[in-house]
C-alpha cells in the first residue's frame, strides 16, 4: 500500500500526541527527542500539486513481477515540539515529583 509522505508524517504526529495523552498523570516523563524516519519514495505527477509532483511512500517489496517507477531513499530527522514550542513530554507537565528509590532496591 502506498501512502502520501505528508500522511505518513501526520500519522507519526498523531501517534506521538496519543502517547503524550496516554501518559497523562504518570510520575515518570519522557522527553521526545529527534525522530528519524526513512522512506522509499516515488515522485509522481500531480496536476493539483503546485510543483507538479507529489512524494509517495512506497513498499519496495514488489511481488508478481510488477515494475515500479524510480524510487528514492529519503531520511528525515524531526524534533517534535509542543504547541507552546517547548519539548513534547510523554506525560503531564504537572506530575508529582518522583520519590527516590530506597537503597535496599538498588542492592546496597
Amino acid at each position: 500500500m502506498d501512502i502520501e509522505l505528508t500522511k505518513a508524517v501526520a500519522a507519526l504526529r498523531d501517534e506521538l500526541l496519543e502517547a503524550a495523552q496516554a501518559g497523562d498523570g504518570q510520575q515518570l516523563t519522557f522527553v521526545v527527542g529527534p525522530v528519524e524516519m526513512e522512506f522509499a519514495i516515488e515522485l509522481r505527477a500531480d496536476v493539483k500539486a503546485k510543483a507538479g509532483f507529489k512524494a509517495w511512500v512506497v513498499n519496495t517489496e514488489v511481488s508478481g513481477g510488477v515494475n515500479r517507477g524510480s524510487t528514492h531513499k529519503v531520511k528525515v530527522t524531526l524534533t517534535p515540539k509542543g504547541a507552546d514550542g517547548g519539548d513534547l513530554l510523554i506525560s503531564t507537565r504537572d506530575a508529582a515529583p518522583i520519590a527516590p528509590v530506597p537503597d535496599s532496591h538498588l542492592g546496597r
